[in-house]
């Protein structure tokens, strides 16, 4: 009963789907001016609720970013990461140059390794800072 939406989740929900997922809460505020500027977006419904999201940011040619790969916990367990990431994968894959540099902060690595992605060390160091 799941449909699979090529779309950026809405506000409410993307903002939904985070804080029952463990992932950092945000403003909402900074998810209206984000949310717009994203270069692709998938999300999963059950029954007309979104219970699954994901969404690419970037210049849309040399770097991207994987982000906001989510999904519900009473859903987990049942391929729909996986799906998100086949969707943005094919999108990619579609849509991308041949040379861009995709990255992403693997909370579930093995989710990621399936699809080819790699540790970055010892060849570079992953770094953030959260203002």
């Amino acid at each position: 009963m799941y449909t699979i939406i090529e779309e950026v989740i809405d506000v409410e929900n993307f903002l939904r789907l985070r804080i029952i997922t463990g992932l950092t809460p945000r403003t909402k505020d900074a998810a209206v001016k984000a949310l717009p500027n994203s270069i692709y977006g998938v999300h999963i419904l059950c029954n007309g609720k979104p219970i699954a999201m994901g969404r690419i940011v970037g210049d849309g040619a040399l770097n991207l970013e994987i982000v906001d790969v989510a999904v519900d916990p009473e859903h987990q367990g049942k391929g729909l990461g996986r799906k998100i990431m086949e969707h943005i994968m094919n999108y990619l894959d579609k849509s991308v140059p041949k040379g861009a540099y995709i990255t992403l902060m693997a909370d579930v690595p093995e989710l990621y390794q399936k699809f080819g992605f790699k540790f970055s060390r010892p060849e570079s160091e992953g770094m953030y800072i959260h203002k």
